[in-house]
């Protein structure tokens, strides 16, 4: 289930082994990304990519969005 969170949970939560996955554009994410985050972009989101992640541990993703 879904919950939005700040950035000191991000920080709790990454300390405890949780994986940070920016789903940003490539081209955004080499750019800038938060240290220790995998990029897969939200396009290339699917079951394939979603196999790279640890099942055992949370997943937090990561959107910016200007809007």
């Amino acid at each position: 289930m879904a919950t939005l969170i700040d950035r000191h949970r991000v920080q709790e939560l990454v300390g405890k082994g949780a994986q940070l996955v920016e789903v940003l554009p490539a081209n955004e994410y080499a750019e800038d990304h938060l240290p220790g985050a995998i990029s897969i972009p939200l396009s290339h989101v699917d079951q394939q990519s979603a196999s790279s992640l640890d099942p055992n541990q949370q997943v937090i993703v990561y959107c910016w969005d200007s809007a």
